[in-house]
């Protein structure tokens, strides 16, 4: 059964938050809310987590996962970025935005679209997140909790921890998520191409 954590969307309890990173940290799957919509998330480099996921969302290999980034400087660790594309997203973060980028040799392979060897990255503008990824001190490695056969995200806690109850191993609820994924832009060849219209304005990138 998975655990269920209700935290304060505006001040999430430290003890709450320490026990959720500890979960990550020793293998967890969980389900935490976004500035988009709920999401799936676990460890880097977690092989299991990684297979759980593809298996709830049934996913192929063509998949962009996404690392969910504190800032900036964790962000940068993990993709390329030249000067104007990073001026670009600069301006577009923390918010709703995936952006699709050519990944550095820090992203395990078996996370990397296997032809153009990108991976997707995001920094949220989402309270309970922020405080999350400060704790955890490293990306999550996360997908929309978009279910098979299902049009919308799942946005109720209690929902998820109902549905999912044996297939994650933690809820993270903080009642304020938004409804719509986040709007994915590719970098990938050095200019915006939009992939998917969601959260974010898609007008500066157009």
């Amino acid at each position: 059964m998975a655990k269920y954590f209700d935290v304060h969307p505006q001040n999430p309890q430290q003890r709450v938050l320490s026990n959720v990173a500890d979960l990550i940290r020793s293998g967890a799957l969980i389900a935490y809310p976004t500035d988009s919509c709920f999401a799936l998330g676990c460890q880097l480099g977690n092989r299991d987590g990684l297979a759980r996921i593809r298996s709830i969302r049934h996913l192929d290999d063509r998949h962009h996962f996404t690392l969910v980034c504190q800032n900036f400087a964790q962000l940068g660790q993990f993709v390329h970025i030249d000067n104007n594309v990073f001026r670009a997203i600069k301006a577009a973060t923390p918010g709703s935005y995936t952006f699709i980028l050519p990944a550095t040799n820090e992203v395990p392979r078996q996370l990397l679209h296997p032809k153009k060897r990108t991976v997707g990255v995001r920094i949220p503008d989402h309270v309970v997140t922020q405080a999350l990824l400060a704790e955890l001190g490293e990306p999550l490695l996360s997908s929309t909790l978009l279910l098979p056969g299902e049009d919308e995200p799942m946005t109720q806690g209690w929902e998820i921890k109902e549905r999912l109850d044996h297939e994650v191993d933690a809820v993270l609820d903080s009642g304020d998520c938004g409804t719509e994924p986040t709007t994915v832009i590719d970098f990938s060849s050095g200019s915006a191409e939009i992939v998917r219209r969601g959260a974010g304005d898609t007008a500066r990138f157009e």
